[in-house]
Order: structure tokens, then C-alpha cells, then sequence
């Protein structure tokens, strides 16, 4: 990798004056080569400015993903501001997920339809300005208005980021290293989340906590606009409309239905009925798919083994790390009665150690190896992660007990996102890239949302079965806690464990390199 020459100038300077030379996807036919040999770029551009489209993408992607976690740490602020009740105040998160996890698969094939660089600003603009509106909100209706629509223009954004790097990284070797940090930046965000959220409270005030946002999205539209190449896609799909309704309405159940688990018995009909409606919906969408001209999601871009292997290891992956984000956090606020800032820099090493292995196996690890031993190997290593923290107790200590299986936990997300992101998008044609990105998203955030749904469910039924027969002293209300956080993490280390069999299953041995249309040769 060298940098273009200064001339006398700042590197963003320089870059911004010849943006015009840049590009943001290949020509249609242009194969990626095997590492070690030279790409000829799309369209007589060099990709010369690259690493700074790397940096503009990669901050729209920490915007998106630490936005599902900042606003957790402003709730009670905004709670006692706004007035709404306990049961209202999930709304604020739901209302983003519904929208964000439903809409991403639409979102991708937008991207593909109008133009990446297009549809990336507008979801940038979008963004903030839904951000803003939160920011200001004066009652409980307009924050969860504003939260759907950040949800609507993250899932125009998210795939749109990630399409931009699959298809502007075309060199296995950089793209190795491109999604190394992308892949950092999507698992470390929840956490760099809970800083910010607690900074922002703490020293400011929990409306900023939405403003922040439109700083990121100002700074990544004056990059995006500079340095991204425009111009629709020559090889544009057409939309499939039945398709989107069916699969949209699917995940909306779906994420609806998990999300009211939280709240509600898994018997109430609002839970298990939208479920089985979800998975009908989502079963007659595939049905549709394989019969479809112009499908929304096309078997070709799912049915690689890899690239399957991959949706799976993020949807694992996102169910799974909320036992660290969410359980983790309640035990150092309310055990060890950590402030909000104090948790969110006690993640910090987690996060150092998953961007350090995440550029370390995307660089030399998969290059060598291949996915199959890397990604089980890190479901395996956070699976453990998990296990170790169910030895916490109400007299641990953070150096001694809790950073050691934080370490632990993030070698193991860096092997896992980095990897499953890369292969996620890898050998996918130009015309599919929107839509194959947004499956990555979609993954993770279905998964998300079943996990937390489930580990809240499964850690409440756990503190309730301890409190029966007992007097609820001070003492026995923290093992109660201690005893429902230690039942996320076991099944938490579940998810991981599942993820290591279906991984080790599933991914092909060798080393993959990428072919253009959409396929994969494996050495």
C-alpha cells in the first residue's frame, strides 16, 4: 500500500482535488487476480484514493452500528425528560430495529438499481436529519418517529457502505486489509457505542447522543461526495416487487415478534403469532425467489457455500456478543457500580484486541489457511469467552476476572467478522454487490435481535426462579442478578458453540480467490 505523494499539501487535500480520477466499482468482466499479481482498475481509474473511501465508509459504518447501542445509555435521561413509561421505553430501541432489520435487503437492491454512491449520501442525509429530529423530540411519539426513520435510512445506508468497499477493493491483498478494519469497525461498534453514549450523558446532555450522529454523517457525505465515483450501474437488475413485500414484511415479523418477547410471555399471541407469520412470509419469499425473473435476492449470491457459511457466522455472531454488550454492562453498573463512562472504557481492550485480529487474520491468517479453520476457530474462542464469564462474582474484580474472558472474547469476534464480512461480499458480480452487502447486515441484525430476546427472556425467568421461597434482601436481589447473568453468558457460549459446528460444517477447505461473476474457485 503507498500513499499518493503530498506535494506540498495534506493528504485529504490532495485526494479531494483529484477525486474526479476515482472510481467506486469495477467494470463489468474485470476478475480479481490471485494474491500476489496485479489489478488492472475499473473504468482507467488507479483507486488511488482508496484508503480515504475506506475511512468515509468505515465512518457511516460505526455510525450505523453504534447507534443500536449509544441511544441505551441516554434512555433513563430521555425517560425522565419525556415522561413515558417503563414499557414505552423499549419502543425507542424496537422502533429502530423494526425498520433498520426489516427494510435492509430493499435498501441493498436501491443500491444496486440507482447508484451506490447515490443511495450512500442520501442514507447519510437521511440519517442525520432523522438524528436531529430526535435530538429535538419534545415528546414520546416524535423520539420513536425519529428512531424509525434512522432505522429506514441506516438500511438505505449499511448495504450501500459495504457494496462501495466490496466493489472499490478489488486487489485480494488490499481488500484483505480493507475488510479487516471494516470488519473491526462492525463488532467493535456496539461497545465504542457505550463510550460515547456514556460521555455524551454524562458530560452533555442524552440528546446528544442523536446530534453526535449528524457530525459523522456531515464528515462522511463531504468525503462520500468528493471521492466517490458517480453514475448509475450499467448491469442494473430490475426490483422485484413481490419479493421485497414478502421478505420486508417477514423480517418486520420477525424482529416485531423477538423484540415483544422482551416485554411479553413467549404464550402472548403478539409474540408467537407474529413469529409464525414471520417464518410463513419468509418461506413463501424463498419459494418465490427460485421462480422469479428478476429476483430480489438471487440463489446465486446465498447458495456458496462460503458465502452461506458467512450470512450464518453473523447471524451466530450477533446473537451471541450481546452476552458480552448487554449482560456485561448491567454487571459493571450494577455490581461493581461502574459510571457509564468507566463501562464503556472497560471495553476498550476488547475492542483494541478484535481490530488488531481482525486486520491480522484477514491479512496473513485466511490468505494462508483459508476461512475453515479461522472462523470455527473463533467461534470456539468467544463460545469459551462466554463460558469464563459465568465465573464472575459479586466480590470479582475487573483485571483479575473480567478482562481476561474480554480478551478472549474479542480474538475471537476479530477472527469471526472480519472473515465472514470478507467472504460474505467475495466473487459476487457488480449487479448483485447492493444486495449480497445487505444480507451481511441483515444477519447480524436479525441475530441481534433474536439474541437479546432470547438472553433477556432466559436471564429473567433465571432471577425470578432464584427469588422464590427467598426474603429479597440487598444480598439476595444482586445473586438474583448475578444468577441471570451468568444464564446468558452459559447460553450465550451456546450460540458460539452451535456457530463452531455449523462453520466447521459448512466452510470449504483452501484458499478462495474471486472471480468476477459471482462465482468462487477454491484452490
Amino acid at each position: 500500500m503507498s500513499d499518493p505523494p503530498m506535494l506540498g499539501r495534506g493528504y485529504l487535500e490532495a485526494a479531494l482535488d483529484h477525486s474526479p480520477e476515482t472510481t467506486s466499482a469495477p467494470e463489468p468482466g474485470i476478475q480479481a487476480a490471485a494474491p500476489g499479481t496485479d489489478v488492472p482498475q475499473a473504468g482507467g481509474g488507479s483507486h488511488e484514493h482508496r484508503w480515504l473511501i475506506l475511512a468515509v465508509v468505515g465512518i457511516a459504518q460505526l455510525m450505523v452500528v453504534l447507534d443500536a447501542t449509544i441511544v441505551n445509555i441516554a434512555l433513563p435521561s430521555a425517560q425522565k425528560d419525556l415522561g413515558f413509561t417503563n414499557g414505552n421505553r423499549q419502543w425507542v430501541v424496537t422502533a429502530y430495529a423494526l425498520a433498520f432489520g426489516s427494510l435492509l435487503l430493499l435498501g441493498g437492491r436501491i443500491a444496486d438499481l440507482v447508484g451506490r454512491k447515490a443511495v450512500f449520501l442520501a442514507g447519510l442525509a437521511g440519517f442525520a436529519l432523522a438524528s436531529a429530529l430526535g435530538g429535538t423530540a419534545t415528546s414520546f411519539g416524535m423520539l420513536v418517529g425519529a428512531r424509525a426513520l434512522q432505522g429506514l435510512f441506516g438500511a438505505l445506508l449499511a448495504p450501500a457502505a459495504l457494496s462501495l468497499l466490496t466493489t472499490t477493493f478489488t486487489d485480494p491483498r488490499e481488500r484483505a486489509k480493507a475488510f479487516g478494519i471494516y470488519g473491526a469497525i462492525a463488532g467493535a461498534g456496539g461497545a465504542v457505542g457505550l463510550l460515547l453514549g456514556g460521555v455524551l450523558t454524562e458530560y452533555l446532555d442524552w440528546r446528544w447522543c442523536l446530534y453526535v450522529n449528524v457530525l459523522f454523517a456531515a464528515v462522511a457525505m463531504i468525503g462520500g461526495a468528493r471521492l466517490l465515483h458517480a453514475g448509475k450501474p450499467t448491469d442494473r437488475p430490475k426490483l422485484d416487487v413481490p419479493g421485497t413485500l414478502l421478505v420486508s414484511a417477514g423480517l418486520f415479523c420477525i424482529v416485531y415478534g423477538f423484540s415483544n418477547a422482551e416485554t411479553s410471555s413467549w404464550s402472548d399471541t403478539k409474540t408467537w403469532g407474529f413469529l409464525v407469520v414471520g417464518a410463513v412470509l419468509l418461506v413463501g419469499f424463498a419459494w418465490w425467489e427460485k421462480r422469479a425473473e428478476h429476483p430480489l435476492l438471487p440463489l446465486r449470491v446465498v447458495l456458496d457455500r462460503n458465502r452461506g457459511a458467512s450470512y450464518l457466522a453473523m447471524f451466530i455472531a450477533g446473537a451471541g456478543m450481546f452476552g458480552v454488550f448487554l449482560f456485561l454492562t448491567y454487571y459493571l453498573q450494577e455490581i461493581l457500580d461502574y459510571s457509564p463512562i468507566k463501562t464503556g472504557l472497560a471495553f476498550l481492550p476488547m475492542v483494541a484486541v478484535m481490530v488488531v485480529m481482525s486486520v491480522v487474520t484477514t491479512n496473513y491468517l485466511v490468505p494462508k489457511l483459508g476461512p475453515k479453520p479461522i472462523v470455527p476457530l473463533g467461534m470456539a474462542l468467544a463460545s469459551a469467552g462466554m463460558a469464563w464469564l459465568t465465573a464472575l462474582g459479586l466480590d470479582s474484580n475487573y483485571a483479575q476476572h473480567v478482562l481476561p474472558p474480554l480478551l478472549m472474547a474479542g480474538l475471537g469476534l476479530g477472527m469471526i467478522f472480519a472473515t465472514a464480512m470478507n467472504l460474505a461480499t467475495s466473487g459476487v458480480a457488480a449487479r448483485d454487490a447492493g444486495v449480497a452487502s445487505a444480507m451481511v447486515n441483515t444477519s447480524q441484525q436479525v441475530g441481534g435481535s433474536i439474541g437479546t430476546a432470547l438472553l433477556n427472556t432466559l436471564a429473567t425467568s433465571a432471577a425470578t426462579n432464584y427469588l422464590v421461597g427467598k426474603q429479597p434482601t440487598a444480598q439476595v436481589q444482586a445473586q438474583a442478578s448475578m444468577e441471570s447473568y451468568s444464564t446468558a453468558y452459559w447460553w450465550s457460549a451456546g450460540f458460539f458453540a452451535i456457530g463452531f459446528v455449523v462453520t466447521l460444517a459448512l466452510y470449504r477447505r483452501g484458499v478462495p480467490t474471486q472471480q468476477a461473476e459471482g462465482q468462487a474457485v477454491h484452490m
